[in-house]
C-alpha cells in the first residue's frame, strides 16, 4: 500500500509516499480502507522529532481515519466487514490502509460525509475528557480556551455551545474573532490587539472563568491562573508556548485551584474503549442528528501531506485539515 512517512526528522518537506506492506489485524483490531486522515499537531510534533509513537504504535502519522472496515481480528464483534467508521489511533493514518481498535471505532451515521467523519476523533476525544471529565465542565459554566480557530479550539466551541458552557476563546486577529464567533463561542479577544487577561476580567464582571482549556504552557499558565475564578480548574492539553512554567502556589492554595493536564496518544486501549463509549453515549446522538459538526479548513490528497503540514505550521487554517486518500 502506499502511505506517508520519512526516514529523519526535519520540516514539512520530509514527508513522501513509500510503498509499505498493508497491515494484518491482531486480536481486537479491525482493518480499516482509509477514504479521509486527520491532520493534528501531534503529527506535526512527530514529524520534527519530538513525538514519538508508543511502543507497539505504527511509526507513520495520523491519528484518526475514516473508511470502511475490510478485514477483523479475532474476537471482534463490535463492527462488521464493509461498515463505515471512523476511528481514534495511535499512529499509522496516512495511508491507504490502517489498524484500528474495534473498540475505539464509532459508526458512521448516515448524512456525515467521511471527510467530515475523519475530522471528529481525535479532538472529540481530547476535548471530551480533559474539558468534562479531566476539568468537570458543568452546565452554566465558562470556559476559556486559546487557539479558538484550530480543530481543538473549534470543537471545544461546538461542544461548550451544546452543553451549556459560555466559550471564550482567544485568536491571533479580527478575522479568526470573527470565525470563532460563528463557530459558537460566546467572545473572541484578539490577543495581538489586547491582554486576554484584562479581557476575561473585563467580560465575567471580575470574577474570572471557570476552566482553562490550555494548549500554550509556558508564560501564559500564570497568565491563565490570573483568569480563573476561586475553586477554578486549569488543564494543560500542549505546551506550544514552552514545557516550563513559574507559579505563585501560595496564589493555588489561597484561591484553592486546580492544575491538572493529559496526553492522550500514550493512554492505555482500555483507557480509549471507555472514553469511546462515555462519547458514543452522550456526544455521538449529536453527530447522528447533525448538531455537531467539525469545522473544516481544507482537504489535500495523500500524495500533499507535506503541505497539509505547511498550512497546519503556518496557523492560516481555520478548523480540520485532512488528507484524502
Amino acid at each position: 500500500m502506499t502511505a506517508i512517512g520519512f526516514d529523519a526528522p526535519g520540516g514539512p518537506e520530509v514527508l513522501r509516499p513509500e510503498t509499505v506492506p498493508t497491515p494484518r489485524p491482531g486480536p481486537g483490531q479491525v482493518l480499516i480502507r482509509v477514504a479521509f486522515a486527520g491532520v493534528n499537531r501531534p503529527d506535526v510534533i512527530q514529524r520534527q522529532g519530538f513525538y514519538p509513537p508508543p511502543p507497539g504504535a505504527s511509526p507513520l502519522p495520523g491519528l484518526e481515519v475514516s473508511g470502511q472496515v475490510v478485514a477483523l481480528g479475532e474476537g471482534v464483534v463490535e463492527v462488521l466487514p464493509g461498515q463505515a467508521v471512523c476511528a481514534l489511533v495511535a499512529g499509522g493514518g496516512y495511508a491507504e490502509y490502517c489498524l484500528a481498535e474495534a473498540a475505539q471505532c464509532l459508526p458512521v451515521p448516515d448524512g456525515l460525509p467521511l471527510d467530515q467523519a475523519a475530522a471528529l476523533p481525535e479532538t472529540l476525544f481530547t476535548v471530551w475528557h480533559n474539558v468534562f471529565e479531566r476539568g468537570f465542565a458543568r452546565e452554566g459554566e465558562t470556559l476559556l480556551v486559546h487557539g479558538g480557530t484550530s480543530g481543538i479550539g473549534s470543537m471545544a466551541c461546538l461542544l461548550g455551545r451544546l452543553f451549556g458552557l459560555t466559550v471564550i476563546v482567544t485568536c491571533g486577529g479580527a478575522d479568526k474573532c470573527a470565525k470563532a464567533l460563528e463557530i459558537g463561542a460566546a467572545y473572541a479577544i484578539d490577543y495581538k490587539a489586547t491582554d486576554f487577561v484584562e479581557e476575561v476580567a473585563r467580560i465575567t464582571g471580575g470574577k474570572g472563568v471557570d476552566l482553562v482549556l490550555d494548549m500554550v504552557a509556558g508564560a501564559y499558565v500564570m497568565r491563565n491562573l490570573k483568569c480563573l475564578s476561586d475553586d477554578g480548574r486549569h488543564v494543560t492539553i500542549a505546551v506550544q508556548g514552552g514545557v516550563k512554567a513559574e507559579i505563585n502556589m501560595a496564589e493555588v492554595m489561597r484561591r484553592r485551584l486546580m492544575l491538572t493536564g493529559s496526553t492522550l496518544r500514550p493512554r492505555s486501549n482500555a483507557f480509549k474503549a471507555l472514553l469511546a463509549q462515555e462519547i458514543l453515549e452522550h456526544a455521538w446522538p449529536l453527530v447522528a442528528e447533525g448538531a455537531l459538526r467539525p469545522v473544516m479548513d481544507r482537504a489535500f490528497p495523500l500524495a500533499e501531506a507535506s503541505a497539509a503540514h505547511a498550512r497546519m505550521e503556518a496557523g492560516e487554517h481555520v478548523g480540520k485539515i485532512v488528507l484524502k486518500i
